[in-house]
C-alpha cells in the first residue's frame, strides 16, 4: 500500500535550548544525534530528510518548559521563523506556558502573539509543565484564557498524555482525564490527546475519544507492531487518529519504517488512508 502520510507528532526543536541532562538522555544510543541537530540550523535539509522518509507534512512540536526541558518562549518564534516559507510542508506548533504566564490576559495576549507569527497549533505538556490539563478548574485563569483564546483563532491544542522519562517530568500529571473538563468546557476547541496515553491510560483515551466530538488522539510513540494490542477496537474510532511517529525522540530510529509496520497490521485500507494522512488533514487543515 501506498499511501500520503502527514505526521503529526514530529520534534524538530531548538535543541541548544535543552539542558544538558535532557540532552543526554534524549540522544542516549541515537548515531544520528548530530544529523538531526544540524537540521534544526537548515530548514531545507530536513524537508530532504522528510522527502527521503516518503513524508509530505509533518507537524513541529514545539513548546515552552524552561524549568524542566530548557525551552523558553522563544522556541515559538524559532518554530515559526523555520517553517516560514514552507508552511505547505510543515504545520508549526507553539506553546502558551500556563502555569507562568502571569494572567488571563497575557495569556490571550501570547495566544494572539504566536498565532500572528505563523504558530498554527499548541502544545499544552502537563508533565513538563507541572501543571494539570484542568488547572483552570482550580483557578488558574491563564489556562482557561489560552484554551478559548486558541479555539477562537481556530488553532488545535495537543495535550501530551502518558508519562515521560526525561529529567525532571512529573508524572503525576501525565493522567489523561484532565481532558475531559477540556473538551466539556471548550467545546470548541479541537483537542489532540498525543501519544494515546501511553503506556498506561490508552482506555482512558479511547473512552474521551468516544465520548467527545472534539478529541482525537495521534498514536506516536507508540510502536506500530503492537497498536492492536494497546488499542483492539481503533477500527472504531478510525475517523479520530492521528499518524504520528514522534521522531526523532528515543526509540523511533525511522519514521518510513514506522509507516511499513503500521502498514503491515490487519487493518483495513481505509482506516490507514484516514489515519495516515485524512484526519491530520482536517485537524491541522488541508
Amino acid at each position: 500500500m501506498t499511501a500520503r502520510v502527514f505526521d503529526a507528532h514530529m520534534h524538530m526543536q531548538p535543541w541548544h535550548m535543552m539542558h544538558a541532562d535532557v540532552f543526554d538522555r534524549m540522544w542516549q544510543g541515537k548515531p544520528d544525534r548530530d544529523a538531526v541537530v544540524a537540521m534544526a540550523k537548515d530548514p531545507g535539509a530536513f524537508v530532504a530528510f522528510l522527502d527521503r522518509e516518503n513524508i509530505e507534512r509533518a507537524v513541529l512540536v514545539n513548546y515552552v518548559s524552561p524549568d524542566v526541558m530548557g525551552f523558553t518562549a522563544e522556541a515559538n518564534d524559532w518554530v515559526a521563523a523555520y517553517v516560514r516559507g514552507r508552511e505547505k510542508r510543515l504545520v508549526a506548533m507553539g506553546s502558551v506556558h500556563p502555569r507562568l504566564t502571569v494572567d488571563a490576559k497575557a495569556a490571550t495576549a501570547e495566544v494572539d502573539r504566536v498565532a500572528d507569527l505563523g504558530v498554527r497549533a499548541l502544545k499544552v505538556h502537563p508533565p513538563h509543565q507541572l501543571v494539570q490539563a484542568n488547572a483552570y478548574v482550580h483557578g488558574l485563569e491563564a489556562q482557561a484564557a489560552l484554551y478559548a483564546r486558541a479555539a477562537e483563532r481556530g488553532l488545535p491544542v495537543m495535550v501530551h498524555t502518558g508519562t515521560s522519562v526525561f529529567p525532571g517530568a512529573r508524572n503525576r500529571f501525565a493522567d489523561p482525564m484532565a481532558v475531559d473538563d477540556v473538551a466539556c468546557d471548550f467545546p470548541n476547541l479541537r483537542i489532540v490527546m498525543a501519544h494515546g496515553g501511553r503506556p498506561l491510560y490508552m482506555e482512558t483515551c479511547f473512552f474521551l475519544v468516544r465520548r467527545h466530538r472534539n478529541v482525537w488522539i495521534d498514536v506516536s510513540g507508540v510502536p506500530p507492531r503492537r497498536l492492536l494490542e494497546y488499542f483492539p477496537r481503533l477500527e472504531e474510532i478510525a475517523n479520530r487518529v492521528l499518524w504520528g511517529t514522534d521522531w526523532p525522540s528515543p526509540g523511533v530510529s525511522s519514521p518510513v519504517r514506522n509507516v511499513a509496520e503500521f502498514n503491515a497490521t490487519a487493518l483495513s485500507d481505509e482506516t490507514k488512508r484516514r489515519i495516515l494522512y485524512d484526519n491530520a488533514a482536517e485537524v491541522f487543515g488541508a
